[in-house]
């Protein structure tokens, strides 16, 4: 009974009892085959040098350059500091062709404030980096979440103690970077694999180097000197900051929530990636890659970090596709004098963040717009599969084949009483094989791929013999390779998103009043939001104006108009109007639609449709989201087919 063996076994639908999963090996053994070989040549055209930036998140930094000064560079950033060592010594070693988190902190050393001692770190942001799915998820922690602070005791303790319950940004002051290593390892469950420590002086140095960075400021952020908060004064609009007001924008939380300011450093981290894509240049490499050594560490776990894999993140990021960087966070935190999460919110947007959908976007675009999804792949129930051992690890056809079942699959065992491994084993990746005289037999595959990364899908070979003789003739055969790592991924939390009315009213007349005197005064038509979210209205609260016209900045001629409008959450939106067309949010879109005859550039956020474009007349017209996607995708949809020329609203 104890194995799962008699009455209370499970059923692989074919009527013989499954055990339940064993204990699979943690170590896997295998041979990795040698990488395809690169020319010198290739190399010093390509991004080489990722770096994860941010005061609050990470970035993307990238360059290119000879090959020893590459490598010189690499040197620069490895661990070398005695806390960043000791923080490293504690991280998890990262598996070949498998997902990578990194933890990023971004610290201040305050003269005075702490004697020797380090700061609070003000930013704590987990990146992942999945090969599998060709995506790259953020999940940001507030600084004020109380959690139990962890501890290490030495060098070799990977695991700690608690010291305390505290806000989660004292783990760095009280343990260092290894106290803030252990702390979120322990609340979040997942493995660590790279620690990068940025300084804010850093964060400014590297911004102003690659000559600042676009972002879309969403309203007016303003402080003035002598208030008891960081002076800052920001214009809203699409527009170029310097690394010092970029730092003021991502650290700014005077009137809004920490959800809020986590919102606007994920939104760095998107910006910043953009325009490093477009325009790092050869010129600008050496200074930007000195800035970069100075001010950045970089932890692995196991060894230093290396040449080879600086180069394969890089490439990585560069060639991520549209739709495929997720922004998460941690749902119904509540502020008080500290913030509070419960268990299951901290677990689901860990979830999230470890399995990202990347049919989201296209599932909850189709039902914005009201559009059938379809459904290519047959439902697990109607799928048959035989799992085959080809990875070396006792045990784990069993295991797999239990889990599939779990998930709905019927799995079907090889006939003849045949045992269930593949010999030779000659596989490295899982290979899922399908047999093409089954109807959807091709699209099953794929769609038990995402569950099994890294994984490959081929057509059911007619040899070997001794492969076919234990296919009891199901419509997927699985042979698990040497890098399966005995588990498939969970089932997605969010269900497809239900297709609301889109919260609007007809209202053109704020947006025509507010453009009304700037009639003339550029060279392309303006045009007005005639459908308004419900219950927004121009903002007025900082006591300016709702709509700015200005010029982008001095090397490009163009000039922009922003219309404000704020919402009964506090949150603001935007129009972004401009005739330049060569801005780099421009450049990471969703989907192209025709909507009531004009053509539309969508751009999400996951499931969330964060910007709808309008190109007409030389010009863009931007909807923009509020930092926290407030809107619905059906409101964001209805407020841009609502814009309409000046001329033709009165």
């Amino acid at each position: 009974m104890k194995r799962g063996i008699g009455r209370t076994a499970g059923a692989n639908r074919n009527g013989s009892a499954v055990f339940p999963p064993g204990t699979v090996r943690p170590v896997t053994h295998y041979r990795q085959p040698p990488p395809p070989r690169a020319s010198g040549l290739g190399l010093l055209g390509r991004i080489m040098l990722i770096t994860f930036l941010s005061v609050t998140s990470l970035a993307l930094a990238v360059a290119g350059g000879g090959y020893l000064y590459f490598h010189k560079a690499v040197a620069a950033v490895r661990a070398h500091t005695v806390a960043v060592k000791k923080a490293a010594a504690a991280l998890d070693i990262p598996v070949a062709h498998h997902a990578a988190i990194a933890l990023v902190i971004g610290y201040d050393h305050r003269a005075g404030a702490e004697g020797n001692r380090p700061s609070l770190s003000d930013t704590l942001m987990l990146i992942r980096a999945d090969p599998a799915t060709r995506s790259i998820s953020l999940l940001s922690f507030p600084r004020d979440l109380d959690v139990p602070i962890y501890c290490g005791s030495g060098a070799s303790d990977k695991v700690g103690h608690v010291v305390t319950t505290d806000r989660i940004n004292s783990a760095y002051s009280r343990c260092n970077a290894k106290g803030t290593v252990l702390t979120i390892r322990h609340l979040t469950g997942l493995p660590i694999n790279y620690l990068i420590t940025v300084n804010f002086h850093g964060f400014k140095e590297v911004v102003d180097k690659l000559g600042g960075v676009w972002m879309d400021v969403d309203r007016r952020y303003f402080n003035p000197p002598g208030t008891g908060y960081a002076s800052i004064n920001l214009q809203p609009g699409y527009q170029r900051l310097s690394g010092g007001a970029a730092l003021d924008f991502v650290r700014f939380r005077h009137t809004d929530s920490d959800l809020t300011r986590l919102a606007r450093q994920q939104e760095f981290v998107r910006a910043f990636r953009e325009q490093v894509a477009q325009s790092l240049s050869f010129e600008k490499l050496p200074s930007l890659v000195t800035t970069i050594t100075k001010n950045i560490e970089v932890g692995e776990g196991g060894r230093s970090l290396q040449g080879d894999q600086v180069i394969s993140y890089a490439l990585f990021a560069q060639s991520l596709p549209g739709g495929h960087l997720f922004q998460d966070k941690i749902e119904n935190v509540r502020c008080a004098l500290g913030c509070q999460a419960s268990t299951s919110d901290i677990q689901q947007a860990v979830d999230k963040f470890q399995n990202p959908d990347v049919q989201s976007s296209k599932v909850a675009n189709a039902v914005a717009l009201g559009s059938k999804i379809k459904e290519t792949a047959p439902p697990p129930k109607s799928v048959t599969v035989t799992v085959l051992n080809c990875s070396g690890v006792a045990g784990v056809a069993a295991n797999t084949s239990y889990l599939l079942g779990q998930r709905g699959y019927q799995t079907l065992t090889p006939p003849n009483n045949l045992d269930p491994n593949a010999r030779p084993q000659t596989y490295f990746h899982t290979t899922i094989y399908y047999d093409p005289a089954q109807r959807r037999s091709q699209a099953a595959a794929k769609a038990l791929q995402n569950l099994m990364q890294p994984a490959d899908v081929g057509k059911l070979p007619r040899k070997p013999r001794r492969l076919l003789a234990r296919d009891p003739g199901s419509m997927l055969l699985v042979v698990l390779g040497s890098t399966f790592r005995g588990t498939i991924a969970p089932a997605p939390h969010e269900s497809a998103p239900a297709h609301v009315a889109p919260v609007v009213r007809a209202d053109a007349a704020p947006g025509r009043e507010l453009l009304a005197g700037l009639k003339g005064k550029v060279k392309f038509p303006l045009y007005v939001p005639t459908i308004l979210d419900r219950y927004s209205y121009p903002d007025t609260t900082s006591g300016d104006k709702a709509v700015r016209l200005y010029w982008l900045d001095d090397k490009h001629k163009n000039k922009a108009v922003r219309l404000v409008f704020r919402n009964g959450a506090n949150e603001y939106w935007g129009i972004q109007e401009t005739d330049w067309d060569g801005a780099p949010a421009l450049a990471d879109k969703s989907f192209r639609h025709d909507l009531g005859g004009r053509e539309f550039d969508l751009y999400y956020n996951g499931s969330k449709l964060h910007m709808v474009v309008l190109r007409e007349h030389g010009a863009t017209y931007w909807v923009v989201n509020t930092l926290l996607d407030s809107l619905s995708n059906e409101t964001m949809l209805a407020i841009a087919k609502g814009l309409k020329p000046l001329t033709s609203t009165r």
